[in-house]
């Protein structure tokens, strides 16, 4: 009667296959330990012929197939190993879990470099450099606000956003909004003459537009 993969034991390691897990099932069963231990070489081979040539030098690589033999046998195959294999308890300890960031983004939308840049223009002196700053920060939150949420955006809520998280110390003035609106007009300007030269390049006059 056929049967499928998954009602038969499960392999350690199921890259090398269900023929060679049987050899190595096989080779637990013999009794004889000379017998057991050709055996044992013999599957090492097997193994390493499964591997591309540039893969099988050093010293490494043996000592991880005869790692994955012991592996694979549930460390029950008593042969001379030509190597100090894999102990068993590693195999059954937990990795230690990884230490993640669990700081708090207030929006999400606005992304954790946006509240970085926020809190480093709080710290900045009055002046040129700081508006600047703000100006590009606010436009940028404006087009995330945007992205994530798919509607119209003003200033006033910008505004409310960036005073808290700023924690009060940062607002919109007529200043700053007049600044934002010359950045904008200025980027859109700057891309304005380009697409219309582009438009009117000799190559580009007799192409069909759709």
């Amino acid at each position: 009667m056929l049967q499928y993969n998954t009602q038969k034991k499960k392999m350690a390691l199921p890259e090398y296959g269900r023929s060679i897990q049987n050899m190595v099932d096989h080779a637990v069963t013999i009794a004889d330990r000379e017998e057991r231990q050709r055996c044992a070489n013999t599957i090492i081979t097997i193994m390493g012929n499964m591997f591309p040539p540039q893969q099988r030098e050093g010293e490494d690589f043996e000592h991880k197939l005869w790692d994955h033999l012991a592996i694979m046998s549930d460390f029950k195959l008593d042969i001379d190993y030509p190597f100090e294999i894999l102990a068993k308890e590693r195999m059954q300890k937990s990795p230690q879990p990884v230490p993640y960031a669990q700081s708090h983004i207030r929006f999400r939308h606005y992304g954790r470099l946006v509240e970085h840049l926020i809190q480093k223009a709080c710290d900045m002196p009055q002046g040129d450099e700081k508006m600047n700053l703000l100006a590009m920060l606010c436009n940028q939150m404006k087009k995330d606000y945007i992205t994530w949420n798919k509607d119209t955006i003003d200033n006033a809520k910008i505004n409310q956003d960036l005073m808290e998280l700023s924690r009060g110390r940062l607002s919109i003035t007529p200043e700053l909004a007049e600044l934002m609106d010359r950045r904008v007009a200025q980027n859109f300007r700057s891309k304005g003459p380009q697409s219309r030269n582009n438009q009117g390049a000799p190559g580009n006059r007799n192409k069909k537009k759709f």
